[in-house]
Protein backbone atom coordinates (compact mmCIF):
# COMPACT_ATOMS: atom_id res chain seq x y z
CA UNK A 1 0.00 0.00 0.00
CA UNK A 2 1.07 3.23 -0.68
CA UNK A 3 2.78 5.72 1.99
CA UNK A 4 2.26 8.72 2.96
CA UNK A 5 5.09 11.18 4.42
CA UNK A 6 4.13 13.47 7.06
CA UNK A 7 7.38 14.02 7.81
CA UNK A 8 10.96 12.50 6.65
CA UNK A 9 10.68 10.16 10.14
CA UNK A 10 6.70 9.58 10.04
CA UNK A 11 4.76 8.16 7.06
CA UNK A 12 1.57 6.66 7.42
CA UNK A 13 -0.81 4.21 5.79
CA UNK A 14 -2.83 5.71 2.81
CA UNK A 15 -5.91 4.32 4.08
CA UNK A 16 -6.85 4.53 7.73
CA UNK A 17 -8.65 2.54 10.01
CA UNK A 18 -10.94 4.45 12.92
CA UNK A 19 -11.43 2.96 16.27
CA UNK A 20 -14.57 4.74 16.71
CA UNK A 21 -16.86 2.16 17.25
CA UNK A 22 -14.51 -0.96 18.56
CA UNK A 23 -16.49 -1.24 22.07
CA UNK A 24 -19.40 -2.03 20.02
CA UNK A 25 -17.87 -4.96 17.53
CA UNK A 26 -18.03 -7.17 20.18
CA UNK A 27 -15.05 -8.75 20.13
CA UNK A 28 -12.65 -10.39 22.80
CA UNK A 29 -9.16 -9.53 22.96
CA UNK A 30 -8.02 -12.42 20.82
CA UNK A 31 -10.52 -11.12 18.04
CA UNK A 32 -9.29 -7.82 18.21
CA UNK A 33 -5.86 -8.63 17.78
CA UNK A 34 -6.86 -10.90 14.82
CA UNK A 35 -8.73 -7.70 12.96
CA UNK A 36 -5.84 -5.99 13.73
CA UNK A 37 -3.18 -8.37 12.13
CA UNK A 38 -5.88 -8.53 9.27
CA UNK A 39 -5.80 -4.88 8.53
CA UNK A 40 -1.87 -5.26 8.63
CA UNK A 41 -2.00 -7.83 6.41
CA UNK A 42 -4.15 -5.37 3.80
CA UNK A 43 -1.52 -2.76 4.54
CA UNK A 44 -3.27 -0.47 6.66
CA UNK A 45 -0.94 0.55 9.65
CA UNK A 46 -2.09 3.30 11.16
CA UNK A 47 -4.91 3.15 13.62
CA UNK A 48 -7.05 6.42 14.57
CA UNK A 49 -8.57 6.63 18.33
CA UNK A 50 -9.76 9.58 20.48
CA UNK A 51 -9.65 9.56 24.09
CA UNK A 52 -13.24 9.45 24.23
CA UNK A 53 -14.30 6.81 22.28
CA UNK A 54 -16.76 4.35 23.48
CA UNK A 55 -17.33 6.11 26.59
CA UNK A 56 -13.30 6.46 27.40
CA UNK A 57 -13.17 2.79 26.30
CA UNK A 58 -11.93 1.92 23.09
CA UNK A 59 -8.12 3.08 23.58
CA UNK A 60 -8.27 0.38 26.53
CA UNK A 61 -9.90 -2.45 24.66
CA UNK A 62 -7.22 -1.50 21.52
CA UNK A 63 -4.15 -1.89 24.30
CA UNK A 64 -5.35 -5.09 25.64
CA UNK A 65 -5.13 -6.42 22.15
CA UNK A 66 -1.70 -5.08 22.06
CA UNK A 67 -1.02 -6.67 25.00
CA UNK A 68 -1.16 -9.89 23.77
CA UNK A 69 1.23 -9.13 20.86
CA UNK A 70 3.75 -6.15 22.06
CA UNK A 71 6.02 -6.76 18.62
CA UNK A 72 3.10 -5.34 16.76
CA UNK A 73 3.44 -1.85 18.05
CA UNK A 74 6.48 -1.56 15.98
CA UNK A 75 4.48 -2.26 12.42
CA UNK A 76 1.83 0.45 13.58
CA UNK A 77 0.84 3.88 14.05
CA UNK A 78 -1.19 5.25 16.21
CA UNK A 79 -3.37 8.19 16.01
CA UNK A 80 -5.25 9.70 19.21
CA UNK A 81 -6.99 12.81 20.06
CA UNK A 82 -8.34 14.73 23.27
CA UNK A 83 -9.70 17.90 24.24
CA UNK A 84 -12.96 17.39 24.86
CA UNK A 85 -14.81 16.22 28.00
CA UNK A 86 -17.92 13.81 28.20
CA UNK A 87 -20.26 13.84 31.06
CA UNK A 88 -20.59 10.15 32.51
CA UNK A 89 -18.88 7.93 34.82
CA UNK A 90 -15.21 9.34 33.84
CA UNK A 91 -15.82 12.72 35.06
CA UNK A 92 -18.01 12.17 37.74
CA UNK A 93 -20.12 15.68 38.50
CA UNK A 94 -19.71 16.88 35.66
CA UNK A 95 -23.02 18.42 34.11
CA UNK A 96 -22.19 18.91 30.36
CA UNK A 97 -20.42 18.21 27.92
CA UNK A 98 -17.39 20.97 26.83
CA UNK A 99 -13.97 21.73 25.07
CA UNK A 100 -10.85 21.42 27.10
CA UNK A 101 -7.73 22.64 25.60
CA UNK A 102 -5.86 23.40 28.87
CA UNK A 103 -2.13 21.91 29.22
CA UNK A 104 -3.03 20.57 32.26
CA UNK A 105 -6.01 18.60 30.43
CA UNK A 106 -3.68 17.90 27.46
CA UNK A 107 -0.88 16.25 29.83
CA UNK A 108 -2.98 14.34 31.73
CA UNK A 109 -5.13 12.78 28.84
CA UNK A 110 -1.55 11.79 26.89
CA UNK A 111 -0.70 9.98 30.23
CA UNK A 112 -4.09 7.94 30.27
CA UNK A 113 -3.87 7.28 26.65
CA UNK A 114 -0.46 6.17 26.74
CA UNK A 115 -1.74 3.82 29.85
CA UNK A 116 -4.78 2.66 27.94
CA UNK A 117 -2.83 1.85 24.75
CA UNK A 118 -0.12 -0.10 26.78
CA UNK A 119 2.46 1.94 24.37
CA UNK A 120 5.40 4.34 25.48
CA UNK A 121 5.06 6.42 22.79
CA UNK A 122 1.97 8.10 20.20
CA UNK A 123 2.76 8.48 17.11
CA UNK A 124 0.32 11.61 16.35
CA UNK A 125 -1.48 13.71 19.06
CA UNK A 126 -4.65 15.53 17.63
CA UNK A 127 -6.92 18.69 19.36
CA UNK A 128 -10.12 17.06 19.02
CA UNK A 129 -12.26 19.88 18.01
CA UNK A 130 -11.38 23.57 18.06
CA UNK A 131 -11.89 25.38 21.37
CA UNK A 132 -13.07 28.92 21.47
CA UNK A 133 -11.64 28.91 24.66
CA UNK A 134 -8.43 27.78 23.63
CA UNK A 135 -4.96 29.36 24.69
CA UNK A 136 -2.80 28.53 22.09
CA UNK A 137 0.46 29.60 24.11
CA UNK A 138 -0.84 27.11 26.46
CA UNK A 139 -1.36 24.19 23.88
CA UNK A 140 2.16 24.93 22.86
CA UNK A 141 3.74 24.49 25.53
CA UNK A 142 1.76 21.12 26.24
CA UNK A 143 2.88 20.29 23.36
CA UNK A 144 7.00 20.92 23.84
CA UNK A 145 6.43 19.63 26.43
CA UNK A 146 5.20 16.24 25.16
CA UNK A 147 7.91 15.97 22.23
CA UNK A 148 10.45 16.68 24.45
CA UNK A 149 9.57 13.82 26.84
CA UNK A 150 9.25 11.19 23.70
CA UNK A 151 5.78 10.65 24.54
CA UNK A 152 3.83 12.44 21.15
CA UNK A 153 6.10 11.94 17.86
CA UNK A 154 3.91 14.84 16.34
CA UNK A 155 0.93 17.05 16.85
CA UNK A 156 -1.81 17.98 14.47
CA UNK A 157 -6.09 19.45 14.86
CA UNK A 158 -9.33 17.74 14.08
CA UNK A 159 -12.01 19.36 12.57
CA UNK A 160 -10.30 22.71 12.53
CA UNK A 161 -11.14 25.61 10.16
CA UNK A 162 -8.08 27.68 8.47
CA UNK A 163 -8.44 30.40 11.33
CA UNK A 164 -8.01 28.03 14.33
CA UNK A 165 -5.30 25.74 11.94
CA UNK A 166 -3.28 29.57 11.65
CA UNK A 167 -3.84 30.27 15.14
CA UNK A 168 -2.00 27.03 17.02
CA UNK A 169 0.51 26.61 13.80
CA UNK A 170 1.46 30.46 14.88
CA UNK A 171 2.60 29.70 18.63
CA UNK A 172 4.59 26.33 17.32
CA UNK A 173 8.11 25.91 16.63
CA UNK A 174 7.21 22.69 14.80
CA UNK A 175 4.19 21.99 12.15
CA UNK A 176 1.44 20.31 12.57
CA UNK A 177 1.39 17.54 10.55
CA UNK A 178 -2.52 16.70 9.36
CA UNK A 179 -6.13 17.83 9.73
CA UNK A 180 -8.80 15.28 9.98
CA UNK A 181 -11.66 16.27 8.63
CA UNK A 182 -15.08 15.03 7.70
CA UNK A 183 -14.87 14.78 3.89
CA UNK A 184 -17.33 13.13 1.52
CA UNK A 185 -19.21 13.80 -1.39
CA UNK A 186 -22.07 13.78 1.27
CA UNK A 187 -20.22 16.43 3.37
CA UNK A 188 -18.53 19.23 1.38
CA UNK A 189 -18.43 22.22 3.79
CA UNK A 190 -14.52 21.90 3.73
CA UNK A 191 -13.86 21.88 0.67
CA UNK A 192 -15.88 25.17 0.20
CA UNK A 193 -14.69 26.70 3.55
CA UNK A 194 -10.75 27.16 2.97
CA UNK A 195 -9.79 23.98 5.24
CA UNK A 196 -8.97 21.61 3.12
CA UNK A 197 -7.33 24.33 0.25
CA UNK A 198 -5.08 25.67 3.51
CA UNK A 199 -3.77 21.91 4.32
CA UNK A 200 -3.00 21.31 0.24
CA UNK A 201 -1.06 24.72 0.27
CA UNK A 202 1.09 23.62 3.42
CA UNK A 203 1.37 20.44 2.20
CA UNK A 204 -0.42 18.64 5.03
CA UNK A 205 -1.95 15.24 4.39
CA UNK A 206 -5.42 15.31 5.46
CA UNK A 207 -7.44 12.47 7.21
CA UNK A 208 -11.22 11.93 6.31
CA UNK A 209 -13.59 10.44 8.74
CA UNK A 210 -17.00 9.61 8.05
CA UNK A 211 -16.01 9.07 4.37
CA UNK A 212 -19.23 7.16 3.79
CA UNK A 213 -21.59 9.65 6.49
CA UNK A 214 -21.93 7.03 8.97
CA UNK A 215 -23.28 4.54 6.84
CA UNK A 216 -26.34 7.08 6.15
CA UNK A 217 -25.00 6.92 2.94
CA UNK A 218 -26.56 3.17 2.04
CA UNK A 219 -30.12 4.01 3.72
CA UNK A 220 -31.20 7.69 3.39
CA UNK A 221 -33.85 8.70 0.82
CA UNK A 222 -32.13 11.97 -0.17
CA UNK A 223 -28.71 10.27 -0.90
CA UNK A 224 -30.81 8.18 -3.50
CA UNK A 225 -29.46 10.34 -6.79
CA UNK A 226 -25.93 10.23 -5.04
CA UNK A 227 -26.63 5.99 -4.60
CA UNK A 228 -27.80 5.83 -8.33
CA UNK A 229 -24.70 7.63 -9.44
CA UNK A 230 -22.03 5.47 -7.57
CA UNK A 231 -23.65 2.21 -8.64
CA UNK A 232 -23.63 3.35 -12.37
CA UNK A 233 -19.69 4.13 -11.82
CA UNK A 234 -18.69 1.24 -9.72
CA UNK A 235 -20.08 -1.24 -12.44
CA UNK A 236 -18.16 1.32 -15.02
CA UNK A 237 -14.69 -0.14 -13.14
CA UNK A 238 -16.09 -3.49 -11.66
CA UNK A 239 -15.72 -2.18 -8.12
CA UNK A 240 -16.59 -4.21 -5.13
CA UNK A 241 -19.26 -1.57 -4.15
CA UNK A 242 -20.43 1.72 -3.91
CA UNK A 243 -18.36 2.66 -0.83
CA UNK A 244 -15.12 1.86 -2.81
CA UNK A 245 -16.22 4.81 -5.43
CA UNK A 246 -16.37 6.93 -2.11
CA UNK A 247 -13.14 6.20 -1.33
CA UNK A 248 -12.03 6.62 -5.02
CA UNK A 249 -13.12 10.14 -5.21
CA UNK A 250 -11.42 10.95 -2.18
CA UNK A 251 -8.03 9.68 -3.53
CA UNK A 252 -8.22 11.62 -6.38
CA UNK A 253 -8.40 14.86 -4.76
CA UNK A 254 -4.87 16.32 -5.04
CA UNK A 255 -4.24 17.04 -1.72
CA UNK A 256 -3.40 13.79 -0.19
CA UNK A 257 -6.68 12.73 1.51
CA UNK A 258 -6.55 9.84 3.79
CA UNK A 259 -9.43 7.61 3.96
CA UNK A 260 -10.38 6.66 7.67
CA UNK A 261 -12.52 3.38 7.15
CA UNK A 262 -14.92 2.54 10.69
CA UNK A 263 -15.81 -0.58 9.76
CA UNK A 264 -15.01 -3.77 11.94
CA UNK A 265 -15.67 -6.05 9.21
CA UNK A 266 -12.84 -7.22 7.47
CA UNK A 267 -14.52 -7.66 3.69
CA UNK A 268 -15.69 -3.96 4.12
CA UNK A 269 -12.20 -3.18 5.16
CA UNK A 270 -10.83 -4.60 2.28
CA UNK A 271 -13.44 -2.73 -0.15
CA UNK A 272 -11.93 0.09 1.15
CA UNK A 273 -8.31 -0.63 0.43
CA UNK A 274 -9.82 -2.02 -2.95
CA UNK A 275 -10.41 1.90 -4.30
CA UNK A 276 -6.74 2.37 -4.61
CA UNK A 277 -6.89 0.07 -7.51
CA UNK A 278 -9.52 3.00 -8.98
CA UNK A 279 -8.73 5.14 -11.14
CA UNK A 280 -12.11 7.87 -11.52
CA UNK A 281 -11.83 10.27 -14.34
CA UNK A 282 -11.99 14.13 -13.72
CA UNK A 283 -15.51 13.92 -14.95
CA UNK A 284 -16.82 11.23 -13.14
CA UNK A 285 -15.31 12.62 -10.32
CA UNK A 286 -17.42 15.42 -11.10
CA UNK A 287 -20.13 13.45 -12.02
CA UNK A 288 -20.32 11.97 -8.54
CA UNK A 289 -19.74 15.86 -7.19
CA UNK A 290 -22.82 16.77 -8.84
CA UNK A 291 -24.81 13.64 -8.11
CA UNK A 292 -24.12 14.86 -4.73
CA UNK A 293 -24.56 18.78 -4.74
CA UNK A 294 -28.16 18.06 -7.20
CA UNK A 295 -26.87 20.73 -9.36
CA UNK A 296 -23.91 21.11 -12.18
CA UNK A 297 -20.54 23.20 -11.84
CA UNK A 298 -21.47 27.28 -12.30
Amino acid sequence: MQRIALTEELSFSRVIHGMWRLAEWDMNPQERLEFIEQCIELGITTFDHADIYGGYTCEGLFGEALKLKPSLRDQIEIVTKTGIKLTGDYNPGQKLNYYDTSKEHILSQVERSLRELNIEQIDTLLIHRPDPLMNPDEVAEAFIALRESGKVREFGISNHVPSTQNLLQSRLPFQLVTNQLELSPMQLKHFEDGSVDLCHEKRMPLMAWSPLAGGSLFKEEHYAPLREKLEEIRTRHDASGIDAIVYAWLLKHPATILPIIGSGKIDRVRTGVDALNIELSREEWFEILKAARGRDVD
